[in-house]
């Protein structure tokens, strides 16, 4: 009886000690990764998003954006204006010549029934040219040549720069799914034309990748099946930054931070260092030495013979100078940058209070092509899904928003009484300016900052903007990548939100 009564009590606990094991729904009480309990699956210990090839963490937060020194030419293009974004990654580095070769050599290899797609891929070496300059071995030498393969690529158009961050971001993720044995490293082989791996694609089930070693597993069935979105293993996204993140971004304020770690930073920077200097300031045996690549006064490119000012008559490799507090790399200097936004002179002055959090112009909503039973319609020519802006019928009765391409919200539109050549307009409104023809800003008008090794010091602060036409190029032109951060906005040791423990006050027994 005895012996009965032990081995009962056993079983309880072993019981009792499973069900506090089992992970339970706290909005219904139905177990998670149980085939009794219906299958639902939810990952058991998710560790957060991995950093990403060349990334590094930019933790958000608020920051005076726009241009805060004196306004000289009385323009107001940047206004200055309080703003907050939300945390992101963004590369160390300027993207570099070797990074587009690679880019370039791919699609050679992948798609060589479209030589189209490698052609459109072309940097313009011509940009090198002038007609004045003997620039002309750059034409040839700059791009290919191994003595520039760790120099930023330039000649490439905003339309470029994009591509090679769809590119890059569908090469990262099938990398990550091949290192964890998802898929098989052989699928790599077959590649080709519509037949290619893209996250979009695969995540469909379009793109049929052949399982590797250690394929996802369903928890409840155990049986193996493809790797899901809400398996957290690929990552978002590789983007062109937007203008707000590339100048947050680049000033680093975090590292003028008062000693207390309060909100108070204790100085506002003219360029990403501290000082009105673009010397170093410290002493030793960088001491005076320049911090930036640019243009030092008028002829002066990098100094004199034996005492070169920034050693570079153009640029220079891209890990060259001295690194902000975030540790990115020439964000001053070497080369502009694009930027994801459409270039207007007074954006910082049409910001209504619900701008303030991760300003952007440039949205065109848009979602993936779909059959009427909700399935992708399929990919385009290069193995993509397709995508469609929303249409009126979708967004007729929203409330936060009235039309799919806003990138004239508020600067171009009809409510914002400004013609941008559209004929439809009525005739109240045609003796308004028209961008794009009696101006150089159109909708096609994209941003660029940072200064480069042709420019004045004037250009290198971060607030300083100018634009260029999304399919033109320049030497003087680059760009790096950025990345949404999910989850917690300070890191993967950290929660979101102020994890403040309490002890839980103890009731007094009334006798």
């Amino acid at each position: 009886m005895k012996k009965l009564l032990l081995l009962s009590l056993a079983g309880l606990l072993l019981a009792t000690t499973a069900c506090k094991r089992e992970q339970r729904s706290q909005s219904t009480g139905w177990g998670y990764n149980s085939q009794e309990w219906g299958g639902f699956e939810k990952l058991p210990n998710y560790k957060g998003q991995i950093t990403g090839p060349n990334l590094v963490l930019i933790e958000g937060g608020t920051f005076n954006m726009g241009q805060t020194e004196e306004d000289v030419m009385k323009d107001y293009r940047a206004a200055p204006r309080r703003q907050s974004l939300a945390s992101f990654y963004m590369d160390e580095t300027e993207v570099t010549n070797i990074d587009w070769l690679e880019y370039l050599y791919y699609l050679r290899r992948v798609y060589p029934s479209m030589p189209q797609v490698h052609l459109q891929a072309l940097p313009d070496t011509l940009a090198w040219l002038d007609e004045l300059s003997y620039n002309t071995p750059y034409v040839e030498n700059y791009l290919r040549h191994p003595a520039y393969e760790d120099y930023p690529v330039v000649g490439v158009t905003w339309l470029q720069a994009n591509e090679f961050c769809k590119w890059r971001s569908d090469r990262v993720n099938e990398m990550l799914l091949i290192e964890q044995g998802k898929i098989d490293p052989t699928s790599i082989e077959g590649q080709q034309g519509e037949n290619t791996f893209s996250t979009g694609s695969y995540l469909s089930g379009i793109y049929q990748a052949q399982p590797g070693p250690k394929p996802a597993v369903n928890p409840a069935t155990g049986e193996e099946r493809a790797v899901r979105f809400e398996d957290g293993i690929m990552l978002p996204e590789y983007q062109l930054p937007t203008e707000a993140q590339w100048e947050f971004a680049a000033l680093a304020l975090l590292g003028n931070q008062s000693a207390a770690r309060d909100e108070n930073i204790t100085d506002r920077r003219i360029y990403p260092w501290d000082g009105t200097t673009v010397r170093y300031p410290q002493h030793g045996r960088y001491q005076g030495a320049i911090v930036a690549n640019f243009k030092r006064g008028r002829g002066d490119y990098m100094g004199m013979s034996g005492a070169l000012n920034d050693n570079a008559s153009i640029t220079a490799p891209v890990r060259s100078y001295v690194p902000n507090d975030f540790g990115l790399y020439n964000m001053a200097g070497n080369v502009n940058e694009w930027v994801r936004d459409v270039y207007r002179p007074t954006t910082s002055l049409t910001l209504e209070d619900n701008n303030e959090l991760n300003s952007f112009r440039g949205n065109v909503f848009t979602q993936v092509e779909r059959n009427s039973n909700g399935t992708p319609v399929g990919v385009d020519s290069i193995g993509r899904l397709k995508y469609k802006p929303l249409d009126e019928n979708e967004i007729k009765d929203r409330r936060n928003f009235t039309k799919s391409n806003v990138i004239n919200y508020g600067d171009g539109d009809i409510e914002s009484r400004l013609n941008y050549g559209d004929s439809k307009l009525n005739n109240e409104t045609k003796h308004m300016y028209q961008f794009g023809k009696h101006s150089l800003i159109s909708d096609k008008a994209r941003v660029y900052k940072g200064g480069s090794w042709a420019d004045r010091a004037y250009w290198l602060s971060p607030g300083q903007r100018r634009f260029l036409d999304e399919d033109k190029a320049s030497a003087t032109i680059g760009f790096r990548c950025s990345m949404l951060r999910v989850g917690s906005p300070s890191g993967n040791r950290f929660k979101g939100g102020n994890q403040i423990k309490t002890r839980k006050k103890r009731t007094k027994r009334k006798f």
